[in-house]
């Protein structure tokens, strides 16, 4: 039988300087994971509070003086050897050079150039909860009449107008009426938010955006179905199916129900432990799905998401 797995916290910071650019360290060639870049810290060690961990091992490792600042989010991580805990703080102001102390290798990178840098599992969801939307709006299907089309047409506008930057178009497939709706949509609002088509592969090639996979086409597909620049995104209900999402290389995948929903009467909640468990075993960004509400966020956040995924919690009344 094999032994338990440690479990380990570390805690790490995102110290930006007055470019905006964030600090890397690159992990030195006696550690594990060699070579691979990550946000710099190290392990809080028994009777350290987050806070001290960190200031500890930033003197330690770059010689400055952190003040620790906003919480970010907290990665779970399942190692070969290991549990992981992944705290990540923001760094308000530091005194002092930064310098690699260990040997180590140090370096400023642009917010839209750390997806360049190859990173241990852990970092990677930290570089979405950087860069990307903190939460992802699906809308319902419009109602098949003018003025319930109408009046759908008026709410996404409030939406996209109150910031909402990644949206899913949930459209009845193959009708002719919803491919020129979402058409129409994608074309009036293009600028500023990325959009996304329910299911529908052919269309999201044809107008040039994102597809947002269900879990039996996820399943289906042996390789990507739309090349980089477009998102691929997939709704997961279990480990294999969020692997088969990070294999195809989906950008981010929708994880629930995590709680109970009126939509999904009969679907049996995730709940967040387990919701955290999943995701440790990847490193997608991954949205908390089900009666989810911006609220939630933080809770998300706790638990290793990205954010959350919602309808009826995200869509204007």
């Amino acid at each position: 039988m094999p032994s338990p797995k440690r479990s380990i916290h570390v805690v790490a910071g995102v110290i930006t300087d007055a470019r905006g650019r964030i600090l890397l360290n690159r992990r030195t060639e006696n550690r594990d994971m060699a070579g691979l870049w990550e946000f710099p810290g190290g392990k809080r060690e028994a009777g350290e509070s987050s806070e001290q961990a960190l200031v500890r091992e930033l003197r330690e490792e770059l010689g400055i003086d952190a003040d620790v600042g906003d919480w970010l989010m907290d990665v779970p991580q399942v190692y070969p050897d290991k549990h992981l805990t992944l705290e990540v703080r923001h760094i308000r102001s530091w005194k002092g050079s930064p310098r690699g102390r260990e040997g180590q290798a140090i370096t400023w990178v642009a917010p839209d150039k750390l997806v360049r840098y190859s990173m241990p599992p852990a970092d990677l969801p930290v570089v979405a909860a950087l860069r990307q939307p903190d939460r992802y709006l699906i809308t319902p299907a419009p109602a098949e009449d003018d003025a319930g089309q109408q009046r759908w047409q008026a709410q996404l506008r409030t939406a996209v107008a109150a910031g909402h930057a990644r949206i899913q178009l949930r459209l009845p497939a193959g009708h002719p009426q919803w491919a020129a709706l979402a058409e129409q949509t994608v074309r009036q609002h293009r600028s500023g938010v990325q959009w996304l088509l329910n299911r529908d592969i052919a269309l999201a090639q044809a107008l040039g955006v994102g597809v947002h996979l269900g879990s039996e086409q996820l399943l289906s597909l042996s390789e990507r179905p739309l090349p980089p620049g477009q998102l691929v995104a997939a709704s997961c209900h279990d480990l294999s199916q969020l692997q088969a999402a990070q294999r195809l290389g989906c950008d981010f995948a929708v994880l629930g129900p995590v709680q109970a929903t009126a939509s999904h009467p009969g679907a049996a909640p995730l709940g967040w432990e387990a919701f955290a468990d999943l995701r440790a075993q990847v490193s997608l960004p991954i949205y908390a799905l089900g009666g989810m509400a911006p609220q939630h966020i933080p809770q998300a956040r706790r638990h290793g998401g990205q954010g959350i995924a919602a309808i009826s919690g995200l869509w204007p009344s």
